[in-house]
């Protein structure tokens, strides 16, 4: 290709010369033969297009020829035709490339004006919402202002409401202090002022009774030698009131002791809140004192004494009307002795008959002409040392022509001048003996429901007291499942820890004990560590009396745990009862779960429900938790954080303490000081009259100087054997014997032999080795009845005296009306000494076995069969005999009832079966037990089996099962009864409540109402089962979110059991406490009174005394 030989210059539009060509030409831009950009092809046609221009009309031509410019350029280059259409077709494409590319640009143009005004769009939405979030903002930041505000109001309204709550509680107590000083100074003014009226009456001053005075108005005529003086009204200075003579107290005097849960706020406490009253009933308990044994027992102990002339009368009354006693007794669950002693000429049984006179629920006399001499110290005892006021009853047969002895009426006499709570009821018969001895059994009846098992006057009105089925309706608690025998279990398990009359050398422990209640929150529990017998219990019993006495606000829930495998140690027992108590102290009766995975899940939660609204601290305190089996899985609850105002304390042994345990805070009981043990054990002599030598103080110090014999339990054990040798006359010999006992196992067998040697029969022996052996192989202990019919032939006075010999050694106890082991020790000593192999273990379980076995045959399903069968058919490893006793359906209902469901469902692991197959077995037998079933009371007990199937299933979570026994439960009811009776109100509301686990809430909202119907028509509009429906309604409003119906109901409810609890209390363990508050405050008010009246028979005393008098007065 050819090159140009002129170019255009840029800046003008000179002509280049070619020097290579002569005849030169047009400048022109020939392409080359690289492909040209667009760009630059089209700013040289630009370029070409402007050298044009400039040529223009004055410009010469350039070429010769007269051609165009590409012409004369090619002709000068020598282009050819072909490369010019090649040119014109790349022109051609780089513009429809170009055209492509504009109208895509042109696109992308037009997306981004759209997109440009959708965001502003957003832009402006965005911008809204920021400015209702500025004034979301500012709203919000002016309500956290008024609510910090609020805060700040609530704090200084808290802060007064505890000033003014600790200015009650002081003035309370100054009010408390103030009137026990007023009434000793009362007492104090009174017997003064009998002193000065009585030195009045030697100076010749005579003052008139004024019932014998002639005037109107009740005037006293004072009057001295000489003339007559002026009068002063008034009454009689040296009357003494009697309580209630002055004030009839026509309305009920009740402190809100169930504020805020269904109590009436009236009389004079109507202004104290329920955390005073909490506080003002614990300050009571204090000042009451101790209850005795009889009143939590679970027996009720008749003593009968009589003489040779009323033996006819006793006679006839064991026969005849003390199994009736019995029976009544354990349908309600409770044991019933009816004991009595041989007339004792020489009276070798005098200790002993005091001490069952001591813990008798009720004595009875027979009585006709004589009373001999040997009785009279006997019924001194029980008939006018009775401080406690038990009930009392004296049967005196009269019989015409003939007068009673002076000691008779000497006695009756005596009896009928006490004051009212002490009174005896007198029965005076003239008659057939038949006669008369039914008229006292049926006083006997009465006052063991009344006065003993405290069931209100009006549950006996409707009840004929001859009957044998006469037992008042129970209290309404809801759906709570409880067990009495457990919580008297307690009761007397700790009485029995406090029960020492000895200090141990505690009193550096008790600060330790505060410095954990004082300490802040969060703390671990507080381990309380010791060697077996090293006062443990005693420990932390004492110091619960301590928190009592000082801290009356501080909530304490205990529990002393037994020996293993009993009913105290059971987990899942422990924590429902815990959280009964709990429930109670937060006035709440709801429904409470049994399975025992939920239950540990629950507790922790009403835990923190009562610390939230508790003002005190609570205290939890478990003795010997080690004692239950896989404790750190079943008190998993103890390694969680605590609500700050809760502090925990747990016992162990130092042997069996959980690892993990090890690293909480622990105090460890160190063994008695030498000096301390030696003390206690001279101090147990002295108190029966014996002294030691000096050598044998020496001994006994030297003696006590290991840790195994310096712990409480050895010293106060040492301490009672050689009180009790030096009584016996051979205190050296026991005292050498003892000082070979290097533990507290060897001691108690020095016991055991002891006590053997100390009974002159063989036959008392062995007696002896078998009631310990049976105690030793029971669940939870065996009963006095159940001695008397193991052994036909052995009488209430042979047993008596060995339980008392047993009890007074530290070996035996009364735990729920039944012969318990005192101390594990004594437990594992009885293993040692008589049971040495497993072949008497069996050969004693299985005596046990036959003996309820029997029972199980004859129909008598008692709390006792259920709780000892089952567990001794489990320790053999019986699975056929527990899968065949389990089937029995009175057993499995009696342990239901009583709260024994995880009891019940170990028992059904044991056997091997899961809950379908359990459920299957039961409706199986159900079906079998309907076949036999005829008559309206068969009917009625089956009805009852199945309602207790249903909701046992319902506890098991088988609620499509449940359904079914509850179904034909409801059909028996209304069939065997009627449509309209109550029982089948029950029956609807157990269905009812199946359906609302289930949240069927339409089907259980009819059954409810259905139930509420038939209750209203069957009881009244005022009834506490009306009370019950109208709850479940309201928790089921509630758990619909329907809250304003809830509400109301709830109130309905409420209003309701205000009613009913004005009339009758409604927490059972109260009752007792409500009856010595009321005594107390009418004592008070009367005392009250009684002071008033005469301060103001003083005042006027004085102002109308003569002047010779008052200097006479002022004179002393």
């Amino acid at each position: 290709m050819g090159t140009a030989s002129s170019l255009v210059s840029p800046a003008g539009g000179e002509v280049i010369e070619d020097t290579y060509g002569a005849g030169g030409g047009e400048a022109c831009e020939i392409p080359v033969e690289v492909k040209p950009k667009a760009r630059l092809l089209r700013s040289s046609f630009r370029r070409g297009a402007g050298a044009g221009a400039g040529a223009g009309p004055g410009s010469l031509p350039r070429g010769a020829g007269g051609g165009g410019l590409l012409g004369a350029s090619f002709k000068s280059t020598g282009s050819s035709v072909p490369e010019l259409e090649y040119a014109a077709a790349e022109y051609e494409r780089l513009k429809k490339e170009y055209e492509i590319f504009r109208v895509s640009k042109n696109q992308e143009l037009l997306s981004m004006g759209r997109r440009e005004a959708k965001l502003d769009t957003e832009n402006k939405r965005l911008r809204a919402e920021l400015q209702a979030l500025q004034k979301t903002y500012q709203k919000i930041l002016r309500e956290k202002e008024s609510a910090l505000e609020a805060k700040y109001q609530a704090m200084e309204r808290a802060a007064t409401f505890e000033h003014d709550r600790d200015k009650v509680k002081r003035q309370f107590k100054i009010f408390r202090e103030t009137k026990e000083n007023e009434i000793q100074d009362l007492l104090r003014a009174k017997r003064e002022l009998e002193s000065k009226l009585q030195r009045l009456q030697v100076q010749g001053i005579h003052v008139f009774d004024p019932g014998e005075s002639d005037s109107d108005d009740n005037c006293t005529d004072v009057t001295a030698a000489g003339p007559q003086c002026e009068y002063w009204t008034g009454g009689a200075l040296g009357s003494e009131p009697s309580i209630g003579s002055m004030i009839q107290l026509q309305q009920s005097f009740r402190g809100p002791e169930f504020a805020l849960s269904s109590i009436d706020i009236e009389g004079p406490f109507a202004n104290v809140n329920r955390d005073d009253w909490d506080i003002a009933v614990a300050s009571l308990l204090q000042v009451t004192p101790l209850f005795s044994h009889s009143l939590w027992s679970n027996t009720v102990r008749c003593y009968l004494i009589y003489t040779d002339e009323t033996q006819p009368e006793m006679d006839l009354f064991l026969k005849d009307y003390s199994p009736k006693l019995k029976r009544m007794c354990e349908t309600m669950g409770y044991f019933f002795h009816a004991v009595y002693f041989p007339i004792d000429i020489e009276n070798q049984y005098l200790t002993v008959r005091k001490w069952e006179i001591e813990k008798s629920s009720l004595v009875i006399l027979f009585i006709h002409l004589t009373l001999p001499s040997l009785l009279l110290e006997d019924c001194e005892e029980a008939f006018l040392k009775n401080p406690e006021g038990k009930p009392r009853l004296i049967y005196h047969r009269l019989e015409d022509g003939k007068v009673s002895s002076d000691s008779v009426q000497h006695l009756i006499d005596q009896v009928s001048n006490l004051n009212k709570t002490n009174k005896a009821k007198i029965i005076d018969h003239s008659g057939d003996t038949a006669e008369g001895v039914y008229k006292t059994y049926i006083y006997v009846e009465k006052i063991i429901k009344q006065d003993i098992l405290g069931f209100e006057t009006t549950d006996l009105e409707t009840k004929d007291l001859g009957s044998e089925d006469s037992i008042p309706e129970e209290d309404d608690f809801g759906d709570v499942l409880w067990d009495i025998h457990d919580e008297q279990e307690q009761m007397e398990a700790f009485q029995q820890a406090s029960n020492s009359a000895h200090e141990l050398g505690f009193e550096k422990y008790y600060q330790r004990l505060n410095d954990l209640v004082a300490a802040p929150a969060p703390i671990p529990p507080l381990l309380v560590s010791g060697g077996p017998g090293s006062g443990k219990s005693l420990l932390l019993s004492k110091w619960i009396q301590l928190q009592q006495k000082n801290s009356p606000n501080t909530l304490i829930l205990s529990h002393f745990v037994g020996r293993p495998m009993s009913t105290s140690s059971e987990s899942s027992l422990i924590i429902k009862r815990l959280t009964l108590k709990l429930m109670q102290h937060s006035w709440s009766v709801s429904a409470l779960t049994l399975d025992p995975a939920k239950l540990l899940e629950e507790f922790p939660h009403w835990l923190e429900k009562l610390s939230a609204r508790h003002q005190g601290s609570i205290i939890i305190i478990i003795d010997s938790i080690d004692q239950i089996q896989q404790v750190e899985k079943h008190m998993k609850w103890l390694i969680d954080p605590l609500p700050v105002n809760v502090r925990v304390i747990v016992s162990v042994n130092v042997e069996t303490c959980p690892p993990a345990w090890r690293l909480w805070p622990t105090l460890h009981l160190d063994p008695l000081n030498p000096k301390d043990a030696k003390s206690i054990i001279i101090a147990e002599c002295h108190s029966v009259d014996i002294k030691l030598s000096k050598e044998q103080e020496k001994k006994l110090e030297r003696h006590c100087r290991s840790a195994t014999t310096c712990n409480a339990l050895y010293v106060t054990l040492f301490g009672k054997m050689i009180a009790c040798a030096g009584r016996a006359g051979n205190l050296d010999k026991i005292l050498l014997q003892c000082f070979q006992c290097q533990d507290t196992v060897q001691l108690y067998r020095l016991v055991l032999r002891s006590i053997q040697e100390s009974m002159t029969n063989d036959m008392d022996k062995e007696l002896m080795k078998q009631i310990l052996c049976l105690v030793n192989v029971s669940h939870n202990g065996v009963s006095e009845s159940e001695l008397m019919e193991f052994y036909p032939e052995l009488s209430w006075a042979v047993l008596t005296s060995l339980i008392h010999s047993l009890h007074k050694m530290c070996l035996l106890t009364y735990g729920c009306g039944l012969l318990k082991f005192q101390h594990l020790q004594a437990w594992e000593t009885v293993r040692l000494e008589y049971m040495e192999g497993p072949t008497i273990i069996s050969s004693y379980r299985q005596k046990l076995t036959n003996y309820f076995t029997m029972q199980l045959s004859q129909d008598r399903v008692t709390w006792r069969s259920a709780d000892e069968l089952p567990w001794l058919f489990q320790q053999q490893g019986s699975k056929q005999k527990l899968h065949d006793c389990l089937l029995n359906l009175f057993v499995s209902q009696n342990l239901y009832k009583r709260g024994h469901f995880a009891e019940l469902l170990s028992y059904w692991q044991f056997v091997g079966k899961d809950k379908s197959a359990m459920a299957a077995e039961y409706f199986d037998s159900l079906k079998q037990y309907e076949k036999n079933c005829e008559g309206e009371e068969s009917m009625i007990c089956l009805a009852d089996l199945y309602e207790t199937l249903g909701r046992f299933l319902k506890d098991l979570g088988l609620l499509s099962q449940a359904v079914v026994p509850l179904q034909r439960s409801l059909e028996i009811r209304e069939t065997a009864l009627d449509p309209d009776h109550p029982q089948v109100a029950q029956s609807l509301h157990q269905l009812a409540s199946v359906y609302v686990q289930w949240k069927k809430f339409g089907n259980a909202e009819q059954l409810y109402k259905q139930a509420l119907e038939i209750s209203e028509n069957a009881y009244g509009a005022d009834h506490p089962h009306i009370a019950r429906e109208l709850e479940a309604l309201a928790t089921l409003y509630q758990k619909q979110n329907k809250y304003e119906q809830a509400e109301h109901f709830r109130k309905k409810s409420f209003k309701i059991r205000q009613k009913a609890t004005r009339r009758k209390g409604n927490l059972y363990g109260f009752a007792l406490l409500r009856r010595r508050a009321l005594q107390l405050e009418e004592l008070t008010l009367d005392t009250k009174l009684f002071y008033i009246n005469i301060k103001l028979s003083w005042k006027k005393l004085i102002e109308t005394m003569p002047n010779f008098m008052y200097e006479q007065l002022t004179s002393f």
